[in-house]
């Protein structure tokens, strides 16, 4: 596996297993990691042991998102079948899908800032697997999916449930909040086509596990997700599909949120008002 990540002072890096260097170490040629997307797709980005630089461990650095700007910002929603039934909701016959704002966006580590009381007084979190786009497509069969994903995340969701309870037209509102998506700080790279299925997704809140599955119970598999939905628009590198939470669990100011995505990474954020 390799990775894509950004420093808290914006720096591009390659790494793996022992650490990270300047992308440009690697790729001269790129100065951005979204410069280095496609590249991720194609599976020709260069090894991080031809760099003319020592690897730096993860441990030693700080990251902000791995992107400066995302493009289109997908959630699924109900793409577990017990999760819907937690939600007492039918089981969707086509991917539950919407779009959140950018400004919802905050940075590995958060915080997670809860609306006003008056605004919501139940916010969920919930942990996701996301897909980053590494090509611009559209039309993309299902098995030509890995040839236009540049890699996989793990993202903290959230959601005023209060706000969606009262009707579900206010999905949008309910999901868009400031630092209402946390993404996390390093995109993996699969060095060759990755089998997600048998990969678990774990909420956990305070260290305590509240919900957990693997991706292979999901209604729609991430490949699914990606060639439906390049079937009504253009994708493009930078776009992120969060593919479903296997449940939420209710956060509080105080509370400390962590999301799990098995051989592909984790995220956590504190939780404040």
């Amino acid at each position: 596996m390799k990775y894509l990540a950004r420093t808290a002072t914006g720096r591009p890096l390659l790494g793996d297993e022992d650490g990270f260097v300047p992308l440009s170490a690697v790729e001269p040629a790129l100065d951005s990691v979204r410069a280095a997307l496609p590249r991720a797709a194609a599976g020709t980005l260069g090894a991080v042991e031809t760099a003319p630089t020592a690897r730096v461990p993860r441990e030693d650095l700080t990251f902000e998102p791995p992107l400066e700007r995302f493009g289109k910002l997908w959630g699924i929603g109900l793409n577990y079948e017990e999760h819907a039934g937690d939600l007492d909701e039918d089981r969707p016959e086509e991917p539950a899908s919407f779009l959140k704002p950018s400004t919802a966006l905050t940075g590995p580590g958060g915080p997670i800032r809860l609306p006003p009381t008056a605004q919501s007084e139940r916010v969920t979190a919930e942990a996701e697997l996301a897909v980053v786009m590494g090509r611009t497509c559209r039309d993309v069969e299902r098995d030509a999916v890995d040839d236009v994903v540049a890699g996989y995340l793990p993202v903290i969701d959230m959601t005023a449930e209060d706000v969606l309870g009262r009707n579900p037209r206010f999905l949008t509102r309910a999901k868009s909040y400031d630092t209402f998506i946390v993404p996390g700080p390093v995109i993996a790279v699969p060095e060759s086509p990755m089998d997600l299925s048998k990969l678990s997704v774990r909420t956990e809140i305070d260290g305590v596990m509240k919900a957990e599955n693997v991706v292979d119970n999901m209604l729609f598999s991430p490949a699914e997700i990606v060639a439906f939905h390049s079937r009504v628009m253009t994708l493009e590198p930078g776009d992120l599909f969060s593919t479903g939470t296997p449940g939420a669990a209710p956060i509080e100011p105080g509370d400390h949120v962590r999301a799990v995505v098995e051989s592909i990474g984790s995220v956590d954020a504190p939780v404040t008002r």
